[in-house]
């Protein structure tokens, strides 16, 4: 077939709330959140902006589909299972799923309309705390530090330019060079970045996870104390 045909199919396709969200996602993943207009969503479907407002009611209305099929590619907590392996799988996906959609870090727990998927996640994590014996008040606790810790070390990311341990050592090692003369009365840093991160890098996972695992002790400990 034809790039023409293929194109000319394309366009006929009939469009769908799913069909605009998933692109809308595709073009936010591949460009950033800053460059998503319905103008250019529009030309990505191959139709008219103003056919998208039959599914979608404005910008912000496309922003919370969008989030909610966020929310669906994480793990919620199971009911019945191991309390802190299941908050620990729901804190591991969430954390996957915002580094597949980097923009939609600190747009998600902001919403002020929620889909179901939204609902569904927060709904089991406070079934999971709930059945784990937390109270009411600790659960609020738990859960919002949590997804402080989640959320947090996902902007960090983020914002980072290094993603690799080797990234890392690489920037540690040029920064011993750059600041060598300043760094005479900053000995820690010396210490540190110059002679533990310029030689084993930065992990991101293990990082996440050793961070992770402290809340959960701590939270457990906080269970049993009770």
């Amino acid at each position: 077939m034809s790039s023409t045909a293929t194109h000319t199919k394309r366009r006929r396709a009939p469009l769908s709330r799913e069909r605009v969200l998933r692109a809308a996602v595709a073009l936010a993943d591949e460009r950033g959140i800053e460059e998503l207009t319905m103008r250019k969503l529009a030309k990505e479907l191959g139709v008219e902006a103003m056919s998208l407002y039959n599914h979608v009611a404005h910008r912000g209305d496309l922003l919370d589909g969008m989030i909610d099929l966020v929310f669906g590619e994480i793990d919620p907590p199971a009911a019945g299972g191991d309390w802190k392996a299941e908050l620990r799988k729901r804190a591991v996906s969430t954390r996957a799923a915002l580094l597949r959609h980097r923009w939609a870090v600190g747009q998600m727990e902001g919403r002020t309309s929620h889909g179901p998927a939204n609902l569904k996640v927060h709904d089991a994590i406070l079934g999971c705390l709930r059945a784990a014996g937390f109270s009411i008040e600790m659960t609020v606790s738990a859960m919002s530090m949590q997804d402080a810790y989640i959320y947090g070390f996902a902007l960090q990311q983020t914002d980072m330019s290094s993603q690799t341990p080797e990234d890392f050592a690489a920037v540690a090692q040029q920064q011993m060079v750059d600041y060598a003369e300043a760094l005479a009365d900053y000995p820690n840093l010396v210490e540190v970045v110059g002679g533990h991160v310029a030689k084993a890098g930065y992990d991101y996972e293990a990082e996440f996870l050793f961070g992770l695992d402290l809340i959960l002790d701590g939270l457990e400990r906080r269970l049993s104390a009770r």
